[in-house]
Parts: structure tokens; C-alpha cells; sequence
């Protein structure tokens, strides 16, 4: 199994807590999470609904903020930043992929994944030019001029993931994005996450509730009731100590 540990740090969590309050209780979502995650690395975060899985995500993905505990992106922290540095950030170093593909259905493919490069004010041919090169990297070049509703539920997920890497993230976090496919087609997209993962040197973080397409990546991690804990394949799931990264 590679060794990420001596490669560069593109996302760390420490002490990561969430509680909202609801009804005039208070509900802890996430307890004192320590996550490191360094680049190329896969890291496959398994749970069952309600765990805390996507909680996390959000907060990693600069989403949604931390009642306690620190985020860093590529070697930023985000403590105090402004809503729009941190949007900044998000969309400069983070890519985002969902089990739904939330593309927009009045565009192409194409329009849609040069679409976060245009936002950023990028030359529009220079754009559509970048993410064409990215359509046929994830094999849908020739469906780019095809509207959404003209592509199968796998080919959706595909431009989806077009869009999450034409801007060249540090990282891309994917929630459940195989979890809205039938089996065969969940596993083809997986197995494309896993080549572009190699062949780029993206790092990823996965939120899944299947274990055995979780197994794929290079680590895999376990939420349970907002406690993160690294799972081997021998000993099952191990509790990690406080203030070590599950590498540790």
C-alpha cells in the first residue's frame, strides 16, 4: 500500500465538533474529529445514514462551519475567515461531487463542466476548450454537446465529475456519489474515480455507505455517532486516540 505520509497536506481537521440546536436541546453531530488527508491520497469515510458522514463533508468542504476544532486547506486556515475568502478557497482548492449530479439542464455537458471555470471569469473558448479535455478524460467526449436529460444516470455522474476536476482542486469530496446508481454502474464510476485519483494525483475524500466499494480506496475511515475511527481489514474498527491523525 503507498505511503502518503511524507506527501504534501491538502486537507487536516483537529478537533473538529458540531452541535445544533434543535428544539431546545442540543444535538452533537460531530465529536472532536482529527482528520489528515494528503495529496493523491483516496480516503473512503464509511457510516451508516445519520452518523455524521455528511456533517463532516460539509465542514471539510468549507460548507458549513465548526462549532469547535480547526479546518486547514492546503496549508490555509480557515479560522475567521469571511464568508466570501472562505468561498474563495472552496472554490479554488476543492472540487465538489454529490449522489445527485446537480447539472444544469438547459446546458450541454460541455457548457456545464466549463461552467465553474467561466465563473471564474476564465475566456470562454479557453474554457470550453479545458473542459473538453476533462469530458474525454472521464470518457464522455463524445456526449459532450448532449443535454443532461440525453445521458444515462452513469453518464450524469461522469460530467459531474468532469465539472468537480476542470478547476484542478487540491481535493475533491464526493458524497455518496455512487449512491443513486444500480450496482454495475456504480462500480464502472468508483473505478473512474480511482484512475483519475492515480492519474492526476488528486486527493479524494469519499463519504459511502458501501463498505466493499469503500475497500477500493486507499484508506478507509469509520463514523460512528460522530466519533471518526480508522477501520483495518484485519482488526475491524480501531478508536483512534485524541489529537492523532488516523494515520497515526
Amino acid at each position: 500500500m503507498t505511503d502518503f505520509s511524507h506527501r504534501p497536506v491538502v486537507l487536516e481537521g483537529r478537533g473538529v465538533s458540531k452541535t445544533y440546536s434543535e428544539g431546545g436541546r442540543e444535538l452533537q453531530i460531530l465529536r472532536n474529529v482529527d482528520l489528515t488527508v494528503h495529496e493523491g491520497e483516496m480516503v473512503a469515510v464509511i457510516g451508516a445514514s445519520g452518523s455524521g458522514k455528511s456533517t463532516l463533508l460539509h465542514v471539510m468542504g468549507l460548507l458549513d462551519q465548526p462549532t469547535s476544532g480547526s479546518m486547514t486547506i492546503s496549508g490555509t486556515s480557515t479560522a475567521g475567515l469571511s464568508e466570501a475568502k472562505r468561498s474563495e478557497l472552496r472554490n479554488q482548492r476543492l472540487g465538489f461531487v454529490y449522489q445527485f449530479h446537480h447539472l444544469l439542464p438547459e446546458f450541454s455537458a460541455l457548457d456545464n463542466v466549463a461552467m465553474p471555470l467561466i465563473i471564474r471569469r476564465m475566456d470562454r473558448n479557453a474554457a470550453r476548450e479545458q473542459a473538453r479535455a476533462m469530458l474525454e478524460q472521464v470518457g464522455m467526449g463524445k456526449r459532450s454537446s448532449h443535454a443532461p436529460g440525453q445521458l444515462s444516470g452513469g453518464e450524469r455522474q461522469r460530467v459531474a465529475l468532469a465539472r468537480a476536476l476542470v478547476t484542478r482542486p487540491a481535493c475533491v469530496l464526493a458524497d455518496e456519489p455512487t449512491g443513486n446508481l444500480d450496482r454495475h454502474t456504480a462500480r464502472e464510476v468508483f473505478a473512474l474515480l480511482k484512475r483519475i485519483n492515480q492519474e492526476i494525483g488528486m486527493a479524494f475524500v469519499l463519504v459511502t455507505h458501501d463498505a466493499e466499494l469503500a475497500k477500493l480506496a486507499d484508506r478507509q475511515l469509520q463514523m460512528t455517532d460522530g466519533v471518526l475511527t480508522s477501520a483495518t481489514a484485519d482488526a475491524g474498527v480501531v478508536a483512534l486516540a485524541p489529537g492523532l491523525t488516523e494515520a497515526g
